[in-house]
């Protein structure tokens, strides 16, 4: 079953013409995105939208032969005329399933917002899976199959495929590819760095796909000539408020199964921190559990699903107080050096030898003022010797800086 993507952009195009934002600036070339549209075997569309005709035409096809248009979500403003060529759009109502002469199957999924996803069998057994922006399936049970290519929202409802990979509907086998795309995140690496670590890709408007093959591994970078996999163990690097902390919630938002690992335990009578710690468990998502806890190499040595690990910083806070490191007659004698090089030299082995998915979050430090007394430069300075013994563990690590993440290796 051949799907022919005529558009992959949000409802109003990407750039949008009424827009002076920097995303939309910066939508050029393959970039640039018409409304999602989606053709399928030249037979069945997914959404009506401007110029779709233009669009089959630039992608090499026709849209006379089409049997079918189907809408998925509301429109703003009047209803949109159908050229004459093609059969009027209709919407099929929740769990009804309607049969092409073609014999393309097209069942139509429930939401839990408006509009209408569509699961669609082709001749040749392939399934695919169509949701509208915003969309996610809605009491997901037990699938009876398994599609081989999922297009969605995924910039925008990552929590969609985290739902569908818990049900089973998708695989780490299953073609992933973000539709709807708005400016709400940057084009170019930015896009392309974020889907892929979702196990997904982006790809120009006009591409065709096949669903029933096996998908080709996520780029991330629509240049680089070898997919790269979905990194295991990813290192988030970042000073106070960069957004290392949300960077690295992103990174596993689509996995059905998260442990946050939080490492900074309670403060009694401090209520600030009592507030920061609230806005962080408010921020992830429902289906993620939460341990709080400094003993990471079990963690890391057991079977389980990902670990988000926030923060290091914390970790070594709690590493040195137990080898007595803040004292300094006792540091100049040596022993605490020797403990703590052994704590970090064991937490760099685990998370060398880990099967699990693992990111990680520590403080960039050294940049600044040099801190005022001796416990404040050995802190620093141990951070760092951390911070490198962790980053050469990881495939993927990256620095975030004002909310902006840069790749320092991929």
């Amino acid at each position: 079953m051949d799907v022919t993507l005529l558009g992959t952009g949000g409802p109003a195009g990407f750039p949008r013409a009424d827009c002076p934002c920097a995303a939309c600036a910066r939508a050029l070339g393959a970039e640039a995105r018409a409304a999602t549209s989606v053709l399928v075997d030249g037979v069945l569309l997914l959404d009506l939208t401007p110029g779709a005709a233009l669009s089959a035409a630039r992608a090499g096809h026709s849209l006379h032969r089409v049997q079918q248009v189907l809408l998925t979500h509301p429109h703003d403003g009047p209803a949109m005329a159908a050229p004459p060529e093609l059969p009027a759009p209709v919407r099929v109502p929740d769990g009804r399933e309607l049969t092409l002469l073609s014999g393309h199957r097209v069942r139509a999924v429930a939401l839990d917002s408006p509009g209408t996803g569509y699961a669609v069998t082709g001749p040749d057994g392939g399934r695919l899976l169509y949701l509208p922006p915003g969309g996610t399936p809605a009491g997901l049970g037990e699938p009876d199959h398994t599609f081989d290519l999922c297009l969605l929202d995924l910039t925008g409802r990552p929590e969609a495929l985290a739902r569908l990979r818990a049900a089973g509907a998708v695989t780490w086998a299953t073609g992933i590819v973000a539709v709807h795309l708005e400016h709400t995140v940057p084009p170019g690496a930015e896009l392309h760095r974020r889907v892929t670590a979702a196990g997904a890709r982006a790809v120009p408007d006009g591409t065709t796909l096949h669903a029933g093959e096996a998908a080709r591994a996520p780029r991330e970078l629509p240049e680089t000539a070898e997919a790269p996999e979905v990194p295991r163990r990813t290192l988030v690097l970042g000073g106070a408020r960069s957004g290392k902390s949300a960077e690295a919630e992103r990174r596993l938002a689509t996995f059905p199964e998260v442990v946050y690992v939080a490492t900074g335990g309670g403060r009694p009578g401090d209520p600030e921190w009592a507030e920061r710690v609230s806005a962080h468990r408010e921020r992830r998502p429902a289906h993620w559990t939460t341990t709080e806890t400094c003993e990471l190499a079990p963690l890391l040595a057991a079977e389980g699903p990902p670990l988000l690990i926030d923060c290091l910083a914390l970790w070594l806070t709690d590493a040195m107080d137990r080898a007595g490191a803040w004292d300094e007659e006792a540091w100049r004698s040596g022993a605490p050096q020797r403990e703590l090089a052994g704590r970090v030299a064991g937490l760099a082995g685990a998370l060398r030898r880990t099967r699990r998915t693992v990111v990680a979050v520590s403080n960039e430090t050294g940049s600044g003022v040099v801190p005022a007394t001796a416990s404040g430069r050995r802190f620093r300075d141990e951070l760092g010797r951390l911070n490198a013994a962790v980053a050469a563990e990881c495939e993927h690590v990256l620095l975030t800086v004002a909310g902006t993440a840069v790749v320092l290796r991929r």
